[in-house]
C-alpha cells in the first residue's frame, strides 16, 4: 500500500527491516566523505571521544534515509521539508544492527500547495541493544488524494 496524506494519522507507525553495519561500510563512508580517526582509523580511534572505532553521523543520517526509504512507502515518495531536530545519542558502532521506528506526530494541509500535506514524523533509529543511535524530526511532503 502506498500512503496519502489521507491514509495517515497522529500515531500511524511504520518499522524498517533490520539491516547489520560492516566494518567496511564504516570504514568506506568515512574515507569518502567524513575521514576523522574515529571513523577512518579503527586503531587510533581507540584514542578518541568514543574510545572505539565508530561510524560517522552522517552515514547513520544515510541509512536512516535508506530504513525510511523501505519502510515508509509515501505517495510521492520520501520527499523532506527540513528535520527540526537531529540527534545521536548512541554511536553507531561496526557489527551493529540497526531498524527504524517512525511515527507520525503533526500533520497540516498546506494552502501554497493543494496537492500536497506536511508531514512531521519522529523517527528512532535503533541498535541491536534498543538504544537510539538517532533521532530525529523529519518534515515530509505527502501527496494527497484530493486537493
Amino acid at each position: 500500500m502506498i500512503f496519502t496524506y489521507e491514509d495517515l494519522q497522529v500515531g500511524t507507525r511504520f518499522e524498517s527491516h533490520a539491516m547489520t553495519v560492516t566494518t567496511d561500510d564504516v570504514l568506506e563512508f568515512a574515507h569518502r566523505f567524513d575521514p576523522q580517526i574515529a571513523h577512518a582509523d579503527p586503531v587510533a580511534a581507540r584514542d578518541t571521544f568514543f574510545g572505539a572505532h565508530v561510524a560517522s553521523g552522517w552515514h547513520t543520517c544515510a541509512l536512516t534515509m535508506r530504513l525510511m526509504f523501505d519502510s515508509m512507502p509515501l505517495a510521492g515518495g520520501i520527499v523532506g521539508g527540513g528535520v527540526d531536530e537531529l540527534r545521536w545519542p548512541h554511536a553507531l558502532r561496526p557489527g551493529d544492527t540497526i531498524h527504524l521506528e517512525s511515527e507520525v506526530v503533526e500533520m497540516r494541509t498546506l494552502k501554497s500547495r493543494a496537492s500536497t500535506g506536511l508531514v512531521k514524523f519522529r523517527c528512532v533509529t535503533l541498535n541491536q541493544r534498543g538504544q537510539a543511535v538517532q533521532t530525529m524530526l523529519p518534515n515530509l511532503f505527502v501527496s494527497r488524494k484530493t486537493a
